[in-house]
């Protein structure tokens, strides 16, 4: 009989892709959620994974083999608290996914404050059209593969090395876990102010990601990026293969349809054609072929994939068109992330008016940690709107910096109103959350389409 995992905190996008790769491999799924609600459900179910609506001590009574716990329970959930008293085995999600799935793999991690979701996404599609057919598990959608996480017999596993701490008894971050032979070091910012003090806090982590890189590994690492530099002169025992310096892989500037030429120490590599916007996916793109070419990808085969990479949901992803208006949906929730969104967006249009509505909703955006940074991040933007109920601090003083184009709302409704009232023919709507939003880029539109 299969074992039976119960996950805790199943809905969440890492712990569904554990959930769906165990469930492939053979084990007895179940599991359970605060909110369980679609997509997330809808996937789980289809699985033929049975969930329980939040975390009831009665659930102890389900018996599983183990309990496999994620990072949103906490000391005081009911069912966690019966699970400790009655000395039933329990782990973390990733202490989980690296024991019994990524064991024996050749593990691609890609780790950085920005652009996880996406590089990931792009080494895995590179991979694929090398017909490497690697497993992987992505914390987004991605729009090449039906689904998020998936487990092959293939030898490579790509996963999203997220930074983040793993659980409530193990405050380390989730990437310590996974071994990788192949690591990114995508770039470092200071974030997660609920759980990190400084920016010191999380180079330290990241230098413990480094420690555990075998020296016949790889370390893919932006060589442009401050915090990176500083991460591997703490000690590195793997060779680096560096990007965004002259030395190493370079990114030329984009034609006006977003080609641009790929080069290793200068030596042309070939073109890559695509439609993604910025400076930023620009870099994902150098270090998903750096680290392709570490498991034996031809740079020309990464470029070639690259151009048919069809991107991630909710990063830049239009949501549709009303009127003339175009509503673009993204996970932009740093100001850094919010500056180079708006950044690419700007190439794109050129003086075409830009309307940028922001949900500060991340622990430290919420704590207002970063604050200070959200005004000259909006600088491309042509009119700002701002969601503020949840905020610890007072968001019209300081966004009244930007003058007459910025406007604060702490109900969504005033917030859609505004917006749609302003919108006109030609006009791009960015919508910037980590969040659901309240749904505002389907009102958005239909209060848009409904304007006479």
């Amino acid at each position: 009989m299969a074992a039976h995992l119960h996950i805790l905190g199943i809905c969440g996008t890492f712990m569904g892709g554990i959930a769906a790769i165990a469930k492939a491999a053979g084990y007895r799924v179940t599991g359970c959620d605060a909110n369980v609600y679609p997509p997330m459900s809808e996937q789980l179910r289809s699985l033929g994974i049975e969930l329980t609506e939040g975390f009831g001590a009665d659930q102890l009574a389900l018996r599983p083999d183990v309990w496999v716990v994620g990072n949103v329970v906490t000391r005081g959930n009911p069912l966690m608290e019966a699970i400790l008293d009655a000395g039933e085995r329990y782990v973390s999600g990733p202490q989980w996914f690296a024991d019994e799935v990524l064991r024996g793999k050749h593990v691609l991690a890609v780790s950085g404050t920005h652009g996880k979701t996406t590089v990931t996404a792009m080494l895995t599609w590179i991979l694929e059209r090398a017909g490497l057919a690697p497993g992987f598990l992505i914390g987004g959608v991605p729009s090449d593969f039906p689904v998020s996480a998936r487990l092959t017999s293939s030898p490579y596993f790509v996963i999203e090395a997220d930074e983040y701490d793993t659980a409530f008894f193990d405050k380390r971050s989730k990437f310590i876990h996974y071994r990788p032979r192949t690591a990114i070091l995508n770039n470092i910012e200071f974030d997660h102010a609920d759980i990190f003090d400084d920016l010191v806090a999380i180079e330290r982590q990241f230098h413990h990601f480094v420690r555990t890189v075998p020296k016949s590994g790889k370390v893919v690492a932006n060589g442009a990026d401050e915090s990176v530099k500083r991460v591997l002169a703490m000690g590195c025992w793997t060779p680096v293969d560096a990007f965004g310096v002259p030395t190493g892989w370079q990114a030329g500037e984009p034609d006006a349809a977003g080609a641009f030429d790929v080069a290793l120490a200068g030596s042309p590599l070939g073109t890559v054609r695509w439609s993604l916007l910025g400076t930023h996916n620009r870099m994902n793109a150098l270090a998903a072929l750096a680290a392709a070419r570490h498991v034996g990808v031809d740079p020309a085969a990464g470029i070639e994939a690259l151009g048919s990479f069809g991107g991630v949901r909710r990063r830049m992803q239009i949501r549709g068109e009303a009127r003339g208006v175009t509503v673009y949906d993204d996970f932009a929730h740093h100001p850094t992330a919010i500056r180079t969104t708006l950044e690419g967006l700007r190439q794109r249009v050129g003086g075409a008016r830009i309307l940028a509505v922001l949900e500060p909703r991340s622990n430290t955006m919420k704590r207002g940690v970063m604050k200070d940074a959200l005004p000259p991040s909006l600088a491309q933007a042509d009119r700002v709107y701002i969601y503020t109920a949840g905020l610890g601090w007072d968001a019209r003083s300081l966004f009244a910096l930007l003058g007459p184009r910025a406007r604060c709302e702490e109900d969504l409704e005033p917030l859609i109103a505004a917006v749609a009232a302003e919108a006109r023919a030609g006009d791009h709507v960015l919508v910037m959350s980590n969040g659901g939003f309240g749904g505002i880029h389907d009102k958005l539109l239909d209060r848009l389409s409904a304007r006479v």
